[in-house]
């Protein structure tokens, strides 16, 4: 399935605008034979927009993910994205996946929160694994922060994740996670990791980019650089399939030794 990572922080506090930031890159994506689109954390709103991320704030089956549906439907692929997700009076840092018939098939609310910021505007969410079937794939979500914790990524690998997709607002100075981390977290785990990342300076921030698709033999099928950019590349079932039967980390696990970890 060819993959678009949608590397841009998009209008910060226009959902408007960044409803429409979406629909021409879902064109562009379509276009180029993308199957899913991956879109960064937060993109619907904002990321660093202080008070008005509860003001922003949309339950899952709001109008923006009503218009993404469509949005999704018309283009004709799946499309996932990181928004500020309202649930009565808690706010979750959300990322949901769209069928490209518009149907909701996966919401995720981000468990482990970065810093004082994001504490002060989230409460943190208390599923680790969530999935969804897409394109013959079985997809997960995390979203950034999450992905740096091996528990999390070892999880989704033992549920049978295949493509892992990971919207992300990663920030200077740690871009070796884009750069190291995330092929290994590929690598180790057997999966390809979609981590698509924000770009440039929003509020006290400055995103690195650097969002990339990595495959199973810990190699980066594409990587953006430093600004906004589309960037596409496949993830292949049978080099996965073959990848797994080669590879025995998951095999040779022994469980029974790790208790001390929890």
């Amino acid at each position: 399935m060819r993959t678009a990572l949608l590397q841009s922080s998009g209008r910060p506090g226009s959902t408007v605008e960044n409803l429409k930031v979406l629909d021409e890159a879902a064109g562009r994506a379509a276009a180029a034979g993308a199957g899913l689109l991956v879109a960064p954390e937060m993109f619907l709103t904002g990321y660093a927009i202080g008070g008005d991320i509860a003001r922003l704030a949309e339950p899952a089956d709001g109008d923006s993910a009503d218009a993404i549906a469509e949005t999704a439907t018309r283009h004709g692929l799946a499309i996932a994205y990181g928004y500020p997700e309202r649930a009565g009076d808690t706010v979750f840092n959300s990322a949901q996946l769209i069928s490209a018939d518009g149907t909701r098939l996966a919401n995720y609310r981000k468990t482990h929160l970065f810093g004082c910021f994001e504490r002060d505007h989230f409460t943190p969410g208390d599923q680790q694994v969530v999935q969804a079937e897409l394109g013959g794939l079985r997809v997960g979500i995390l979203i950034c922060y999450d992905v740096e914790f091996p528990e999390n990524v070892r999880a989704h690998a033992l549920a049978g994740t295949d493509l892992l997709v990971v919207p992300t607002a990663q920030m200077h100075p740690f871009q070796f996670v884009a750069e190291s981390m995330i092929p290994v977290r590929a690598f180790e785990n057997q999966m390809y990791v979609a981590y698509v990342n924000r770009a440039g300076r929003e509020g006290e921030f400055e995103f690195v980019g650097l969002s990339t698709l990595a495959g199973p033999d810990g190699v980066a099928r594409t990587r953006a650089g430093r600004g906004e950019e589309l960037v596409l590349a496949d993830v292949d079932p049978a080099f996965l399939a073959a990848s797994r039967e080669e590879n025995p980390y998951l095999k040779d696990r022994r469980p029974g030794l790790y208790g001390s970890l929890v």
